[in-house]
């Protein structure tokens, strides 16, 4: 059985080296038209080679994403009313509450509302800044932690999730309100701006500096054998 493929020898064999486009959509693989302008077959979206001012719109979306963070973790998420006696709590607030009487579910909260913003929103700036510098180490692991962040992202609505069952449950009964509150909104701002920098990165960015690299590679080895010295292919 043959070794598993590197990452410089199977970066010259991506997709637009080989003329194709892939949907970003619904991932069909068609060949790229060179005049542009070619839609999808299946889901009939306009196909770009890689998505438009992708690394410009993931870091303002990173970048505002981080200001909302601040005040979603410092402004309480809901207000409690029981028997007239009123209690704001913030996300940490309900958190250390939880410690007390139901401690798997407070891990489960702040490991969702605390720990996986904050998680996304620094692999998503690794990422970005990897591309923005031309890094070409371990693409694949840098595609594969993209995947994971995206994947898990969504996980983050717990908390708000959380606050929409007390509302709807206890207006239910008459002994105590729930209400939402501002903390609430910049918390589902969060992560609606999380979700649409990950939707707005290109994973196929981190393939090209890779392809980029390869190339160099090859043109100075083929130099070399034809015996041109390295100053002539700055």
């Amino acid at each position: 059985m043959s070794a598993p493929e590197s990452a410089d020898s199977i970066a010259g064999h991506t997709a637009r080296s080989l003329g194709m486009v892939s949907c970003h959509e619904c991932g069909l693989l068609v060949r790229a038209d060179p005049e542009g302008g070619l839609a999808c077959p299946r889901c009939h979206v306009r196909l770009h080679s890689r998505k438009i001012d992708s690394l410009s719109r993931c870091w303002a979306l990173l970048l505002a994403a981080a200001v909302l963070y601040v005040p979603a973790n410092v402004f309480p998420i809901m207000t409690t009313t029981y028997f007239g006696a009123a209690q704001s709590d913030t996300i940490m607030s309900g958190v250390i509450y939880l410690m007390q009487t139901e401690w798997p579910l407070a891990v489960i909260v702040f490991t969702a509302s605390v720990m996986v913003p904050l998680v996304k929103l620094f692999v998503l700036a690794y990422l970005a800044w990897s591309v923005r510098v031309g890094s070409t180490s371990n693409p694949g692991d840098r595609t594969r932690l993209f995947r994971v962040i995206d994947a898990i992202g969504r996980w983050s609505m717990v908390d708000i999730y959380v606050v929409t069952i007390l509302v709807a449950l206890v207006r239910v009964q008459a002994l105590a309100n729930v209400h939402a509150e501002i903390g609430a909104v910049f918390f589902g701002a969060v992560v609606v701006t999380t979700i649409l920098a990950a939707q707005a990165f290109d994973p196929r960015l981190i393939w090209d500096s890779a392809e980029a690299a390869q190339a160099r590679k090859e043109a100075r080895a083929s130099a070399e054998a034809g015996g041109l010295p390295n100053g002539n292919l700055a």
